[in-house]
């Protein structure tokens, strides 16, 4: 699946122009024209932003403020675009957590090769923490080498494979598991067990996770998938 992009400025002609490259290159592509759009496009999950300073509405420098205090897209890859050349401003966009700084006018090559160098160290992170064993989605934190669940801080008790299935999929957020996968990543292919026995485990781990029960998606005639908060 490719990586997605959400292009944020108050320019059309930036937009288009960047979306146009960008798609060429094997990127899905969202824009938003204000801060405001593109804290509701969000909720897409894109995963790397790249963010005019100068906008209507709300300025660059709060919308990566306001991305930063969101614990589920906290750690989106942000890259500033501005037509600001002063040392200060590239400070205060790196000091409220952006990951890269770019001036205007645009160079369209520098722009690939700096999304793929953020991509890749955020994908690189990511699997270091799926390495560790520690996981962090929502009000969730998950341990492999404690095999513990916090939910709000507070520990719920699972079997084995509950613990496992949750893993997976959370580790997966967003990925849609159908049972068959299920089965093969957590009891292995060589065991047999009716496809039955992951509903009931889902059931109990839904139970468990009480007000949270909402994050594991049943999707009809497929099967199941992690969705964040």
């Amino acid at each position: 699946m490719s990586a997605k992009i959400l292009i944020v400025d108050d320019e059309r002609d930036i937009l288009e122009l960047l979306k146009y490259n960008l798609t060429r290159n094997g990127y899905s592509v969202l824009t938003a024209e204000n801060g405001k759009v593109a804290l509701e496009k969000l909720s897409l999950n894109p995963d790397l932003v790249i963010l005019d300073v100068m906008m209507p509405i709300m300025d660059g420098f709060e919308v990566c403020s306001k991305i930063k205090m969101l614990e589920k897209y906290k750690n989106i890859p942000i890259i500033f675009l501005t037509a600001r050349t002063s040392e200060a401003d590239e400070i205060k966009g790196l000091s409220l957590g952006a990951n890269d700084f770019i001036q205007k006018p645009i160079a369209i090559n520098k722009i690939i090769a700096r999304v793929k160098a953020n991509l890749r160290t955020y994908h690189e992170r990511n699997e270091s923490l799926l390495r560790s064993g520690e996981l962090s989605v929502g009000p969730i934190e998950i341990s492999r080498e404690k095999y513990s669940v916090l939910v709000d801080k507070k520990p719920i008790e699972l079997a084995r494979k509950e613990f496992e299935i949750l893993f997976l999929l959370a580790a997966n957020n967003g990925s849609v598991f159908n049972r068959e996968r299920i089965l093969n990543e957590v009891w292995g292919s060589d065991v047999f067990v009716v496809e039955r026995t992951v509903d009931v485990h889902l059931l109990n781990i839904r139970k468990k996770l009480g007000d949270y029960s909402s994050l594991i998606e049943t999707i009809k005639g497929v099967g199941y998938r992690f969705k964040s908060i």
